[in-house]
């Protein structure tokens, strides 16, 4: 499995961005799919992670904020990021696995993601 995460970038605190992840290769296995976080100095935590039935875990630091889902063809997730923070500012990977709700073994490439003023 592979995965290809785009979007990210420079935002205003307030601000909205959408991050995409695209999966290719073997992915009729694959049931779940969300995103980590990586800011400097700290570890990789969870943001958010949806499964096939559409079940959804969030962070309690991103609730009501941002919202993770999958298109139709359910190889694509994303996240759409409202009312950033600086807290927010971390690299975000790309998440896929084969149990439900849980992190997988198969990690796409970091992309920036910056709430600056």
């Amino acid at each position: 499995v592979q995965l290809q995460a785009s979007g990210g970038g420079l935002v205003q605190p307030g601000g909205s961005l959408r991050l995409s992840c695209a999966a290719s290769g073997s992915i009729f296995s694959i049931n779940n799919m969300g995103w980590h976080r990586q800011a400097p100095g700290k570890q990789r935590e969870l943001v958010a992670t949806v499964d096939r039935s559409g079940s959804t875990i969030y962070a309690d630091s991103v609730k009501g904020r941002f919202t993770v889902s999958r298109d139709k063809t359910q190889k694509t997730v994303i996240l759409q990021m409202n009312s950033l923070k600086p807290e927010d500012t971390a690299v975000y990977y790309c998440n896929a696995g084969l149990l439900p709700g849980r992190t997988g073994p198969f990690w796409g490439q970091g992309t920036q993601v910056t709430v600056s003023s």
